[in-house]
């Protein structure tokens, strides 16, 4: 595979994430619904991305590392790639010990009668939603850096 399909679908994919992080981030704030609602909407999303987004999360990490080391004799780039791996990495290990946790609690619970706790797990949640988000989005950033910043490809 040439390495200009290999930055392709890398940059489909990770737009596909972080695109779905930042609209998170963006438009789903719970703050404001109530217990039930926040319930069966967190239980929807759990039930339709904790799956989906981890294993594309994994391809780009995959496509990341690939360039990078396809990027041996730019240097700028490969830094930049590498850099984005971290970041990729980081919203891996939010992702894994942060918010998979507290969705596996989540999808225990009854929307009708949502624990007392409720509240301060979706804030806890929320936040490390918001670290995961913004290392998709800085890694976003380093890849479109290392892509597009060099003009003689």
């Amino acid at each position: 595979m040439t390495a200009n399909a290999l930055r392709f679908i890398l940059l489909l994919l990770l737009a596909l994430l972080v695109g779905t992080m930042f609209g998170i981030w963006a438009g789903y704030s719970p703050a404001a619904l109530s217990a039930s609602a926040y319930v069966e909407q967190q239980q929807n999303a759990i039930r339709s991305l904790n799956t989906l987004m981890p294993a594309i999360g994994a391809a780009c990490i995959v496509l990341t590392v690939w360039l990078a080391i396809l990027a041996k004799d730019d240097a700028r780039a490969r830094y930049l790639l590498v850099a984005a791996v971290v970041c990729l990495l980081a919203a891996a290990l939010v992702t894994r010990f942060g918010n998979q946790p507290i969705n596996a609690i989540v999808m225990t619970w009854n929307p009708q009668s949502p624990p007392a706790e409720w509240a301060q797990l979706r804030d806890v949640w929320w936040r490390w939603h918001m670290v995961r988000a913004s290392a998709g989005i800085a890694s976003l950033g380093l890849v479109l850096l290392a892509v597009l910043g060099d003009r003689r490809r």
